[in-house]
């Protein structure tokens, strides 16, 4: 998920790496607040891979500053990592949200329609948080009023994604079909 913000992120616009991790934050910190100690090593890891390019600035009152940018390797892999995500990057709502972030950078309607069927797939299968033995529970079924409370807001929230999802779908096909 860090990679896939990185790319996507200097996908946009070159960019320091404080400005880099304030990017990050913004679409990630509530959940999962990017640490330096996590976002250097993966730009190093990306560098090394020949995805991003870092150039030197002089800095306007210190020292200077390495911008960030993505090679054209970087643009391609971005767009591989987007046309074909990982199962787990569709089914975590916080990996879906990154994918969907950046998912503008897929030239192809077709392939950011691909995307979202598969999000659409995922959300129409049955699945619960809470089970009796195999079977899935409902809201209604549960006294627990917590979890009652948690099954609820979820099939709200599946409810507005799907609305959401097959509007999309439907915009991005083709006139006439």
């Amino acid at each position: 998920m860090l990679e896939l913000a990185i790319l996507g992120f200097l996908y946009d616009a070159p960019l320091h790496g404080y400005e880099l991790r304030k990017h990050i934050t913004a679409l990630t910190g509530h959940v999962r607040p990017v640490a330096e100690s996590t976002l250097y090593p993966a730009i190093k890891r990306l560098e090394k891979a020949g995805l991003l390019a870092r150039e030197t600035q002089p800095g306007s009152a210190a020292a200077p500053r390495h911008v960030l940018s993505l090679t054209e390797q970087g643009r391609q892999e971005l767009r591989h990592r987007l046309r074909e995500p990982a199962r787990s990057d569709i089914t975590d709502e916080n990996r879906w949200f990154t994918v969907l972030a950046f998912l503008r950078h897929l030239d192809d309607p077709q392939e950011q329609t691909d995307v979202l069927q598969r999000r659409l797939d995922f959300l129409t299968e049955p699945a619960s948080f809470f089970y009796e033995g195999e079977r899935p529970l409902r809201a209604e079924e549960l006294d627990d009023p917590f979890r009652k409370g948690i099954l609820t807001i979820a099939r709200a929230t599946s409810r507005a994604e799907l609305t959401w999802l097959r509007d999309t779908i439907k915009s991005l096909e083709p006139e006439g079909c």
